[in-house]
């Protein structure tokens, strides 16, 4: 039986091994829990078009440039002069207020996924919005291979509620019934 404060070892436990366990754990944890709330390409995903077709709008030497860099956003958002879709001008209505805290990161060359996570911590609106679901091309059998989240996605673009539905299988039927009332770029 062993009661002394030392491990079986023999190495006695000091205030700096504790400290440096506890830190070596705090940042394991830290990492652990910073992979899991990580944003991809899915997530953002017209966010990061945006960004990236602003920044291949600038010249090289603007984009550092914190000023250049709204101005930029803005001609890029102005639906009179730019044609854009529905989700890019979403995605412009949700960057204009914030536009400093855009420039901020944009300015320092972060890729426009990590701008596009940094600004959604302001705003968590910016990352929910997504492009629709491509089904111009789909066989029915291809549905029944889709996630429910994005068979729900589908009717959503689509105008259509599934009322009373439980199942994949009921979800499956009722997009291949609305297959007329596909959408196409715009609302």
């Amino acid at each position: 039986r062993h009661t002394s404060a030392t491990p079986p070892d023999n190495t006695p436990i000091t205030a700096t091994t504790a400290t440096m366990k506890f830190s070596a754990l705090t940042l394991l944890a830290y990492s652990a829990g910073f992979l899991f709330t990580t944003v991809t390409a899915g997530d953002c995903e017209v966010c990061i078009k945006v960004i990236e077709d602003v920044r291949a709008s600038m010249e090289k030497s603007d984009r550092t440039k914190k000023d250049k860099i709204e101005t930029a956003l803005g001609a890029y958002c102005d639906t009179d002069k730019n044609k854009i879709g529905p989700r890019e001008r979403k995605i412009c209505y949700y960057i204009d207020p914030i536009k400093r805290d855009v420039s901020q990161p944009f300015s320092t060359g972060m890729p426009a996924d990590r701008v596009c996570k940094r600004i959604n911590k302001s705003n968590p609106e910016i990352c929910s919005v997504k492009f629709p679901v491509k089904t111009a091309n789909l066989e029915p059998k291809d549905f029944s291979k889709m996630r429910v989240k994005q068979l729900k996605s589908i009717l959503a673009d689509r105008g259509v509620e599934c009322k009373n539905c439980l199942e994949k299988s009921e979800f499956v039927k009722r997009v291949e019934e609305t297959m007329h009332l596909d959408v196409g770029e715009e609302f």
